[in-house]
């Protein structure tokens, strides 16, 4: 056990502890690995850390390790430049999948893990631009992540809260044997751009009853540019989780370079969101064998900032950029599902790449009209062009599907949303 407070950290909130917190995570690895403590009742503002093999950070109940609030104490990846926006992050994010900086940071490692009942917190205050009531715009992009870990393998995340990112909250890039259990992920709601877990190019991937509330993305799975070389995102389960978000809950891209497959999401509540369940294909990566299942979907419309109109299940694959080709979404089994929102489910394949073989199982969708938003439509952002589609809503709307099966939909419409809808053709 290496406490800290032996190394010299204040834990006072205004001391930056980096220098002992570091001394203690580099005694751990000298010595063969074993648990770093930062005890319960404190407050440790840091810099960035970087982590070891066989090393466990324990932060016990009422200990917070505190992101620090002058930029100049994150390590950096890179120089790029950390200036003002000219283009709102909505409008175009475009984003190989490698920061420019850190806090918490581990590479090339096996045996980490992140756990106790503390909370890590990236004081989202000091990357804020522009704001309105429903969204925060940050000063640049890409922002610092709480949590970059990259090919790590046996990595851990049970218990903690983490907090007050300004970016993608858990990061992890071609990691293997994930476990993130029982985490809470408690985001501002109009903070842009600040996901939730994103396992980029990771293998063999558990997460399982999480509480998430995020602006963005609850928990999405990415194959980002900068990070080919670790190959697919294969073999995951989510389940069991409670999720809010301004975008999607739950989502497969927008960066897919390279292929996602055998992934299940079961068993989860998911609630005022602008999507529930999203497959976005942008690039040239496939999505094949998802299974979407047993859940409780509530929606609503929330302004253009964030991306979405209300699906419920968004299956869309289209070409990020005129004239360069997507990749398929195929074998997809959507069963089990009760759809309570503002918009149906939409399933949007493109001419030369259609989705294929979808199957809608025991499904209901309820349409009723709870905003003052508009739903006029579809959204398919990110794409050249406003990405809008249609002027009305439909239960179900597809284009270019081949084998779409159909065994059980109930669709019913709320006199409230008659004025958006388009009534039961599909």
């Amino acid at each position: 056990m290496y406490n800290v407070l032996d190394f010299g950290a204040k834990g006072d909130g205004t001391t930056l502890d980096s220098v002992a917190i570091q001394a203690a995570l580099d005694a751990c690895r000298e010595n063969g690995g074993g648990t770093v403590l930062l005890p319960g009742g404190r407050t440790y503002r840091s810099g960035s850390l970087i982590l070891y093999s066989d090393t466990e950070l324990h932060i016990e109940s009422g200990a917070v390790l505190k992101a620090s609030s002058d930029l100049k104490d994150f390590k950096k990846f890179s120089d790029i430049p950390l200036g003002d926006r000219e283009v709102p992050s909505y409008i175009n994010c475009e984003y190989d999948g490698k920061p420019a900086n850190f806090f918490i940071y581990a590479a090339g490692g096996k045996n980490i893990r992140i756990t106790g009942y503390g909370a890590i917190d990236g004081t989202e205050e000091i990357y804020y631009g522009d704001e309105n009531p429903y969204h925060i715009e940050g000063k640049w992009y890409p922002r610092t992540p709480l949590l970059f870990i990259e090919n790590v393998h046996h990595f851990t995340v049970r218990d903690v809260t983490l907090t007050g990112s300004a970016f993608w909250t858990l990061h992890m890039v071609g990691c293997e044997d994930v476990l993130v259990e029982g985490a809470r992920i408690l985001n501002n709601l109009r903070m842009a751009n600040c996901d939730g877990i994103d396992p980029d190019h990771c293998k063999n991937v558990r997460i399982a009853n999480c509480h998430i509330e995020t602006a963005d993305d609850c928990i999405v799975l990415k194959t980002s540019q900068a990070y080919e070389e670790y190959g697919p995102s294969e073999n995951v389960i989510i389940t069991g989780c409670t999720l809010v978000s301004t975008s999607a809950a739950i989502k497969i891209g927008t960066e897919s370079e390279s292929d996602f497959r055998n992934i299940i999401v079961d068993n989860c509540v998911i609630d005022r969101t602008n999507r529930g369940v999203s497959l976005q294909l942008r690039d040239k990566g496939n999505i094949e064998n998802v299974t979407i299942s047993n859940l409780h979907i509530r929606t609503r419309c929330f302004s253009e900032h964030y991306w979405g109109k209300g699906e419920p299940i968004c299956l869309t694959a289209v070409e990020r950029h005129d004239g360069i080709p997507t990749g398929t979404i195929r074998n997809v089994k959507i069963r089990d599902i009760t759809c309570h929102g503002e918009n149906g489910i939409l399933l949007y394949g493109n001419e030369k790449h259609p989705i294929e073989n979808v199957l809608i199982d025991r499904v209901q969708v309820e349409l009723k009209k709870t905003t003052k938003w508009a739903a006029d439509g579809y959204d398919l952002r990110p794409c050249d062009g406003s990405g809008h589609v249609g002027e009305k809503i439909y239960g179900l709307y597809t284009e270019n599907v081949t084998g779409l099966t159909i065994r059980d939909l109930s669709i019913k419409a709320d006199p409230s949303i008659e004025d958006w809808y388009a009534g039961e053709r599909n």
